[in-house]
């Protein structure tokens, strides 16, 4: 059994090491280019999936750091909260570093016998789709030719708005609270990562009017109550677009990853969603191994029905959500106090939310 993962970013090294736990041979297909460095992106990662981290991939509790609660703010509100999640003996999720995340992982798979990397030139793609010499292949390449060529029947949208992320270094303080600023330029987080550090990540409504480095610095200074900022780290910004693809699988070939489903950062759900389906690829992989059935395409048929409608709905919760803000934002903020303030004293309300946070949409 060999299956190709084409794509050496972070969603690939994890898979390889959930594979090659079972024993598969695994070969990492990469064109030779520069990986990307993230220095100031900061990832979220659940509860349920830093669990499932821990013990099916490496540890990395060192490299992490526990938030506790959330509280959610907007424009006219920003001394009392109008969402509160959370208390003092429970994590809710964990925020790591992209580039000590991605390195802990490429760590952890240098050894590993059942796993080898290839570089491979843009001819690869065409041998690859009309005669594969592997038995199973997963894309998580967003640009390669066979996204283009075979994934390209999507549901797009451009939010037509521009995300800037940052690392601030600050004076010492108990930092365990993530807060969520639903501004009039768009929404603010501040996401803890040490006593002395915390993430940045600001979504600009409007990439039309563009914002230089001190203009953002100055919104962040304007919102900010909550630390005395020493420095920032240098900017990074992307566009932000959501993007799902109308089918999963075309052979043996897979789609996955950011590949499968781009959306909204402002809940921090992009990389949960991935570590949710990669759990869920190992548990039909497992199955059939269990069975003594062949590892087959049919492995991919059977995830597209579990995950493409759980997908796209949660894929979709997320964008209501961006919306509901966006709408509110224009009407003066006045639904959200109301609704959120309401919601938020309903412990079921509360329950289901913490949970849908935590574990994805489960039916």
């Amino acid at each position: 059994m060999n299956i190709c993962l084409i794509g050496d970013g972070l969603t690939n090294l994890i898979l390889a090491k959930i594979l090659a736990n079972r024993n598969i041979n695994v070969s990492i297909c990469s064109e030779v280019k520069k990986i990307k460095k993230f220095a100031s992106r900061t990832i979220g990662i659940s509860k349920h999936n830093f669990d499932f981290f821990k013990s099916n991939i490496v540890d990395i509790k060192k490299i992490s750091w526990p938030i506790n609660y959330i509280q959610v703010f907007n424009e006219l509100n920003q001394k009392e909260e109008i969402l509160n999640f959370g208390s003092t003996n429970n994590q809710l999720f964990y925020i790591v570093k992209h580039n000590e995340l991605y390195e802990s992982a490429k760590k952890n798979i240098e050894k590993n016998k059942f796993i080898k990397k290839i570089k491979i030139k843009k001819s690869f793609y065409d041998s690859i789709i009309k005669n594969s010499e592997f038995d199973l292949i997963i894309n998580s390449d967003v640009q390669n030719k066979i996204s283009k060529e075979i994934f390209f029947k999507r549901i797009n949208k451009d939010y037509k708005s521009v995300a800037f992320t940052a690392i601030i270094k600050h004076q010492k303080c108990i930092n365990y609270k993530a807060v969520q600023i639903f501004t009039k330029f768009g929404p603010l987080a501040f996401l803890p990562y040490s006593n002395i550090e915390t993430s940045i990540v600001f979504s600009a409504l409007n990439e039309k009017k563009s914002k230089s480095e001190k203009d953002i610095k100055e919104l962040i200074n304007k919102y900010n109550k909550y630390y005395k900022i020493n420095s920032f780290s240098i900017f990074e910004k992307f566009n932000l677009k959501f993007s799902i693809p109308r089918k999963y699988y075309y052979k043996n070939i897979l789609c996955f990853g950011d590949n499968l489903h781009k959306i909204h950062p402002l809940a921090g759900q992009g990389f949960n969603m991935t570590l949710r389906d990669i759990k869920i690829l190992s548990d039909l992989i497992d199955k059939k191994i269990d069975l003594g059935l062949p590892l087959d395409s049919s492995i991919f048929k059977e995830f597209e029905l579990k995950t493409k409608h759980l997908n796209y709905i949660f894929s979709s919760g997320i964008n209501f959500i961006h919306e509901f803000f966006k709408f509110d934002n224009k009407c003066g903020n006045n639904y959200s106090k109301k609704i959120l303030k309401y919601l938020g004293k309903n412990e079921l309300f509360n329950k289901y939310t913490s949970k849908f946070a935590d574990q994805g949409l489960v039916l």
